[in-house]
Protein backbone atom coordinates (compact mmCIF):
# COMPACT_ATOMS: atom_id res chain seq x y z
CA UNK A 1 0.00 0.00 0.00
CA UNK A 2 1.44 3.20 -1.08
CA UNK A 3 -0.76 5.83 0.36
CA UNK A 4 -0.12 5.36 4.51
CA UNK A 5 -1.53 7.97 5.98
CA UNK A 6 -1.11 7.03 9.87
CA UNK A 7 2.72 6.31 8.92
CA UNK A 8 2.84 9.78 7.45
CA UNK A 9 1.43 11.26 10.53
CA UNK A 10 4.18 9.79 12.55
CA UNK A 11 6.75 10.92 10.04
CA UNK A 12 5.25 14.54 10.60
CA UNK A 13 4.69 14.47 14.20
CA UNK A 14 8.36 13.36 14.67
CA UNK A 15 9.23 16.15 12.19
CA UNK A 16 7.61 18.62 14.18
CA UNK A 17 8.65 17.72 17.72
CA UNK A 18 12.08 18.34 16.58
CA UNK A 19 11.95 21.96 16.92
CA UNK A 20 10.64 21.26 20.45
CA UNK A 21 13.61 19.06 21.31
CA UNK A 22 15.95 21.49 20.02
CA UNK A 23 14.59 24.40 21.82
CA UNK A 24 13.93 22.22 24.70
CA UNK A 25 15.96 19.23 25.02
CA UNK A 26 15.21 18.53 29.03
CA UNK A 27 11.70 18.66 28.21
CA UNK A 28 11.73 15.78 25.44
CA UNK A 29 14.46 13.91 27.69
CA UNK A 30 11.63 13.88 30.21
CA UNK A 31 9.30 12.38 28.41
CA UNK A 32 11.37 9.85 27.26
CA UNK A 33 12.62 8.83 30.34
CA UNK A 34 8.80 8.99 31.52
CA UNK A 35 7.62 7.06 28.41
CA UNK A 36 10.50 4.23 28.85
CA UNK A 37 10.00 3.86 32.51
CA UNK A 38 6.11 3.51 32.20
CA UNK A 39 6.08 1.35 28.85
CA UNK A 40 8.95 -1.30 30.62
CA UNK A 41 8.04 -4.77 31.34
CA UNK A 42 6.84 -4.80 35.15
CA UNK A 43 3.60 -6.37 36.58
CA UNK A 44 2.56 -5.79 33.12
CA UNK A 45 4.33 -6.75 30.12
CA UNK A 46 4.59 -4.25 27.64
CA UNK A 47 2.07 -5.39 25.21
CA UNK A 48 -1.18 -4.81 27.40
CA UNK A 49 0.71 -1.60 28.09
CA UNK A 50 0.58 -0.84 24.41
CA UNK A 51 -3.29 -1.88 24.42
CA UNK A 52 -4.51 0.54 27.32
CA UNK A 53 -2.22 3.62 25.69
CA UNK A 54 -4.50 2.41 22.25
CA UNK A 55 -7.73 2.62 24.58
CA UNK A 56 -6.54 5.92 25.96
CA UNK A 57 -5.14 7.38 22.99
CA UNK A 58 -8.85 6.60 21.53
CA UNK A 59 -10.62 7.95 24.34
CA UNK A 60 -8.63 10.95 25.00
CA UNK A 61 -9.20 11.73 20.87
CA UNK A 62 -5.97 11.82 20.48
CA UNK A 63 -4.55 10.63 16.06
CA UNK A 64 -1.13 11.13 16.77
CA UNK A 65 -1.23 8.78 19.89
CA UNK A 66 -3.17 6.18 18.14
CA UNK A 67 -1.12 6.94 14.98
CA UNK A 68 1.79 5.80 17.08
CA UNK A 69 0.45 3.23 19.98
CA UNK A 70 -1.18 0.90 17.28
CA UNK A 71 2.07 -0.23 15.58
CA UNK A 72 3.33 -0.07 18.77
CA UNK A 73 1.32 -2.58 20.31
CA UNK A 74 1.39 -4.56 17.07
CA UNK A 75 5.57 -4.99 17.27
CA UNK A 76 4.77 -5.85 21.08
CA UNK A 77 2.33 -8.80 19.73
CA UNK A 78 -0.55 -7.56 20.15
CA UNK A 79 -2.53 -9.50 17.66
CA UNK A 80 -5.69 -7.34 15.28
CA UNK A 81 -8.33 -9.42 17.63
CA UNK A 82 -6.65 -8.11 20.68
CA UNK A 83 -7.01 -4.04 19.15
CA UNK A 84 -10.22 -4.54 18.19
CA UNK A 85 -11.35 -6.01 21.90
CA UNK A 86 -9.31 -2.50 23.93
CA UNK A 87 -11.23 -0.61 21.11
CA UNK A 88 -14.56 -2.02 22.56
CA UNK A 89 -13.81 -1.38 25.75
CA UNK A 90 -12.78 2.37 25.30
CA UNK A 91 -15.95 2.86 23.18
CA UNK A 92 -17.97 1.45 26.65
CA UNK A 93 -15.75 3.81 28.65
CA UNK A 94 -15.97 6.84 26.04
CA UNK A 95 -19.57 6.16 24.51
CA UNK A 96 -20.36 7.55 21.31
CA UNK A 97 -16.58 10.14 20.79
CA UNK A 98 -14.55 7.10 21.40
CA UNK A 99 -16.69 5.25 18.99
CA UNK A 100 -16.24 7.96 16.19
CA UNK A 101 -11.91 7.84 17.24
CA UNK A 102 -12.47 3.82 17.26
CA UNK A 103 -12.52 4.30 13.88
CA UNK A 104 -9.48 5.92 13.53
CA UNK A 105 -7.44 3.58 15.48
CA UNK A 106 -9.20 0.82 12.76
CA UNK A 107 -7.88 3.03 9.85
CA UNK A 108 -4.06 2.45 11.58
CA UNK A 109 -4.26 -0.96 12.33
CA UNK A 110 -6.03 -1.77 8.73
CA UNK A 111 -3.07 0.05 7.48
CA UNK A 112 -0.25 -1.96 9.52
CA UNK A 113 -2.32 -5.43 9.03
CA UNK A 114 -5.19 -5.44 6.64
CA UNK A 115 -7.98 -7.16 7.27
CA UNK A 116 -8.16 -10.99 6.05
Amino acid sequence: MTDRPWAALRRRITAANAALKTAQPDTLKGFNLMHGQAMAAGALDPRTKELMAVALSVASRCDPCIAFHVPAALRHGATREQILETLSVAVMMGGGPSLMYAAHAIEALDEEVPPA
